[in-house]
C-alpha cells in the first residue's frame, strides 16, 4: 500500500473511532483524493470538512491546541465548505474525547503515522508586537496589526457606515445597515446627547458614531483612534457629510487626552478589550478626569463570563492572528473598578444575542465577497477573518462570550446624576 492510500485508510479509521457512538452526524468529510466520509453517506450535511492533504489530521491535532487548529485552517491544511460556525462543535468533540488511556495512545499513534506537511506557509504571519504589554507603543503596534490592513477590505463586509461593533436588531431578519444605525442611535439616546455638548468617542473606528451624533444630535464630536488609515477615511467622510465644523477624528491615545476642558459625554464602543486588566484602573481614572460633573460615560465592551477563567496562554489564535494583547474580563471586574473611582453605575445591558447576529451577517457578507476581498488582502488574511468572526459568533451563541453596555455617571457635588427618572426616553420613536 502506497503512502497516500495508507494515509486515506488511517484517516478514515480515525474518523470512525472519534465519532463511534454518535447517533447523528450532520456533516461530511471530503479527503484530498475525493473520498467522502461517512462511507455510507446518506445525509444532507450542514457543512463539509475538506482535508486538503494526506497529513491533514496530524497537522490539525498534533499538538492539540486552538492555535494549531487555527493555523491549519488559515494556511489551507483543511477547509470548511458551508456553515463554518456550525463546524465549531466538531473541534470541541475532538478536544473533549472521552477515551481510555489505551485508546488515546492508539489514536495518537495513528495521527503520528500520517505524513508531515512540508509546504511553505506564505501570506499573513502571526503578530510580532514588542515592548511592555499595553504600553503606548505596543498598543499602537497591536492596533495597526488588526486595523491597518485595508479600509477597502473592511468596507466590503461591514455596513455602509463601517461600524465595527455589535449592531442592535429589532428582529432576527433585519439587515445589518438598519441594525447598525439603530445601535448608533441607541447609544446616543443612552448618553442623552443635547445640541452643543462635547462628546469624545474613545476608539472611534471609521467615525460612524461621531458623524451620527454630530448630524442627528448637534453635538461637537471628537473621535480618537490609533489607526492612521481610519483617521484618513473618517476625515474624508466627515468632510463629505459637511460636518467639519463640529466633528473631527484624530490619531491619539486615550491616555493623551488632556483634562483641561472636560467633555460632557464619553463613549467607548469596542475599544475596552484593548485596555487590559492591569491598566483598567488607569482607564477609568482618566475617563473621570476628562468628564464633566454630571457627565455620562457609556462603555461598550466584550466580556468573558465570571465562571470562565482568564486565558493564561498567550498563544491563542486570537492573540497571534487577530487581536494581539486583547483581554476579556468579567463585567463585574470593570464595574467594581469604575465604582471604586467614583462612578455610579446607572444601567447595564447585555447585547449577547445581537452580537451573534452581527457576526453572522459579517461572515456571510465576507464569504459572498471573497473574490473582491482577495483584491485587497491575501488568502490567509481572508481566512483569518472568516475563522475569527465565525468562532466569535459561536462564542456569543453559546454564552462563552458576552457584550455589555454600561452607563456610568460622574455625580455632581450633591449627588446629582442629571438623568431622568425613567428609561422611557430610550424607546421613543426616532425623529
Amino acid at each position: 500500500m502506497n503512502e497516500a492510500n495508507g494515509a486515506r485508510e488511517t484517516t478514515l479509521e480515525i474518523l470512525d473511532e472519534v465519532f463511534r457512538g454518535h447517533d447523528e452526524v450532520d456533516f461530511a468529510v471530503r479527503l484530498w483524493d475525493g473520498t467522502v466520509w461517512p462511507r455510507d453517506a446518506s445525509i444532507s450535511p450542514s457543512f463539509t470538512l475538506v482535508l486538503n492533504q494526506p497529513g491533514a489530521l496530524r497537522e490539525m491535532f498534533l499538538p492539540p491546541s486552538e492555535l494549531n487548529l487555527g493555523e491549519s485552517f488559515i494556511y489551507g491544511v483543511f477547509g470548511v465548505e458551508g456553515d463554518l460556525i456550525a463546524a465549531f462543535p466538531l473541534a470541541d468533540t475532538f478536544q473533549e474525547l472521552d477515551l481510555g488511556l489505551g485508546d488515546k495512545l492508539g489514536l495518537a499513534w495513528k495521527l503520528r503515522s500520517l505524513p508531515k506537511d512540508r509546504s511553505a506557509r506564505d501570506g499573513r504571519q502571526a503578530a510580532r508586537v514588542s515592548g511592555a504589554v499595553h504600553s503606548r507603543e505596543r498598543d499602537r503596534q497591536a492596533i495597526s496589526y488588526h486595523y491597518d490592513i485595508s479600509n477597502d477590505f473592511y468596507a466590503l463586509w461591514l455596513d455602509e457606515r463601517m461600524v465595527y461593533s455589535c449592531a442592535y436588531f429589532a428582529h432576527h431578519g433585519e439587515d445589518i445597515h438598519t441594525a447598525q444605525e439603530r445601535k448608533l442611535d441607541y447609544v446616543c439616546r443612552k448618553l442623552r446627547l443635547q445640541p452643543g455638548e462635547r462628546l469624545l468617542d474613545i476608539g472611534c473606528g471609521w467615525g460612524g458614531l461621531v458623524i451620527h451624533a454630530a448630524k442627528r444630535y448637534g453635538v461637537e464630536a471628537l473621535g480618537i483612534t490609533l489607526s492612521e488609515p481610519q483617521v484618513e477615511l473618517a476625515e474624508r467622510r466627515i468632510e463629505r457629510a459637511g460636518l467639519s465644523d463640529r466633528c473631527r477624528v484624530v490619531y491619539q491615545d486615550y491616555r493623551d487626552v488632556a483634562p483641561g476642558e472636560p467633555f460632557d459625554k464619553l463613549v467607548s464602543v469596542g475599544m475596552f478589550e484593548h485596555v487590559g486588566e492591569e491598566k483598567m484602573r488607569r482607564y477609568f481614572h482618566h475617563a473621570w478626569d476628562i468628564l464633566c460633573s454630571e457627565g455620562l460615560f457609556l462603555n461598550h465592551a466584550i466580556a468573558r463570563p465570571g465562571w470562565k477563567p482568564a486565558a493564561d496562554d498567550p498563544d491563542t489564535f486570537s492573540n497571534r492572528y487577530a487581536f494581539p494583547d486583547g483581554e476579556l474580563t468579567p463585567i463585574s471586574h470593570s464595574l467594581r473598578i469604575a465604582e471604586e473611582l467614583g462612578f455610579e453605575v446607572r444601567d447595564v445591558e447585555s447585547l449577547r444575542e445581537h452580537y451573534a447576529l452581527t457576526l453572522r451577517r459579517w461572515v456571510s457578507r465576507l464569504e459572498e465577497r471573497r473574490d473582491d476581498a482577495l483584491k485587497h488582502v491575501d488568502e490567509v488574511t481572508y481566512r483569518v477573518w472568516r475563522l475569527f468572526m465565525s468562532g466569535s459568533a459561536y462564542g456569543f451563541e453559546t454564552g462563552e462570550l458576552n457584550v455589555y453596555q454600561s452607563l456610568l455617571t460622574k455625580p455632581g457635588r450633591g449627588g446629582e446624576s442629571g438623568l431622568p427618572l425613567t428609561r422611557a426616553d430610550l424607546y421613543r420613536p426616532s425623529a
